[in-house]
């Protein structure tokens, strides 16, 4: 049978029988694999070293008559190795991994695995608040999902305002004016900000963005509750 070389990144990972495991990839071009690599779990393994956690790999594999393919040989091509020297980061890691998985069906975009490479790269710099790449990585599922709310304009269709006050409505996804409104023009422009294709990196160098991310995660989690279904 024909070899397919491709990139991966590890979504997950199950042991099966002494020395083998099944691993589940998200690749650019091949949707999801699942691929069985055997004797992986043995100590002088080949293919252990190139399906680390938290990396992107060259892999070539086999596909199989059924549902599980063989992963013939994977070399690291990045490893995002400070993620596990902090404990909090490698938790949150597991947290995007998951969500990204469930929230995808076998055959995701490429861009997906573009969104997961930037989350990497994002825990690996120790200066980034794991608040920000946490609520920027369910805005980026939302819009992915095409469930981006609308950041223009108001319900009644009116262009969004510096000086007035608004609440979010989660029927039509767009702020509404209310005198007494929780929203500012700094919230909407944070909003903004994480829907827009800006990675972590650059957002967590404008001024204010991290002392508004705590009034905007519940908005943003409510949505991602409503159209993510985990």
């Amino acid at each position: 049978m024909n070899q397919i070389r491709t990139q991966g990144i590890v979504l997950s990972r199950t042991d099966y029988g002494e020395t083998d495991r099944i691993l589940t990839l998200l690749t650019p071009d091949r949707g999801k694999l699942r691929l069985m690599a055997r004797g992986v779990r043995r100590a002088k393994s080949k293919l252990a070293g190139g399906i680390e956690l938290f990396s992107t790999s060259d892999i070539t594999y086999m596909q199989g008559r059924g549902e599980i393919g063989t992963l013939i040989s994977a070399r690291l091509v990045r490893y995002y190795d400070r993620i596990v020297k902090n404990i909090d980061r490698v938790q949150l890691g597991y947290e995007l991994i998951k969500m990204l998985n469930r929230a995808t069906e076998d055959q995701p975009e490429a861009e997906y695995f573009e969104l997961l490479e930037q989350a990497f790269q994002a825990l690996n710099e120790a200066a980034i608040d794991q608040d920000l790449i946490l609520l920027w990585f369910k805005a980026h599922l939302l819009r992915q999902a095409g469930h981006s709310p609308n950041l223009h304009t108001d319900i009644n269709d009116e262009k969004l305002l510096a000086d007035v006050a608004y609440d979010f409505d989660f029927e039509v996804m767009a702020f509404s004016p209310r005198p007494d409104g929780h929203f500012d023009a700094g919230h909407i422009k944070t909003m903004r900000l994480l829907f827009s294709h800006h990675e972590p990196l650059a957002l967590a160098q404008v001024d204010g963005l991290i002392a508004l991310l705590p009034e905007l995660a519940p908005t943003v989690q409510a949505m991602f509750s409503s159209y993510i279904r985990l």
